[in-house]
């Protein structure tokens, strides 16, 4: 019973999203609503972490047999994709290696700003 009701809870999230993406007008897809409305509703303590996490765990856990679907789906369009596969790749290897370079420099500066941070309130501490 605690699992369904678990999964209630991520399904009236998710709901939530779809509801936000069919009345914004903004080109955001309705997981990312979603996914934003969990966070908000985790950090403001609406929705408390054990409320969520049995059911959030069971769903990562069998994330990867969900890749199968679209696996087998690109293997039956080979013969579509083979001829712009090189170009595909290539653009794949280089976002995300910008993605990497981006997210690299984002959390190091956010790192560094704590720091700084914490050194300043040691400062004040000390006089």
């Amino acid at each position: 019973m605690k699992l369904l009701y678990q999964f209630g809870v991520i399904m009236t999230v998710t709901f939530l999203g779809e509801v936000l993406h069919a009345v914004l007008p903004l080109p955001v897809p309705a997981s990312i609503y979603g996914l934003l409305i969990m966070l908000f509703c985790l950090c403001a303590k609406v929705i408390k972490l054990n409320q969520v996490k049995l059911a959030a765990d069971f769903l990562i856990d069998i994330m990867p047999p969900m890749f199968i679907p679209s696996a087998v789906g690109l293997i039956t369009v080979w013969a579509d994709l083979k001829e712009i596969v090189v170009p595909v790749m290539m653009i794949i290897v280089i976002t995300t290696i910008f993605v990497m370079i981006c997210t690299g420099k984002v959390s190091q500066g956010i790192i560094d700003y704590r720091r700084e941070k914490e050194v300043e309130r040691k400062d004040e501490r000390v006089f």
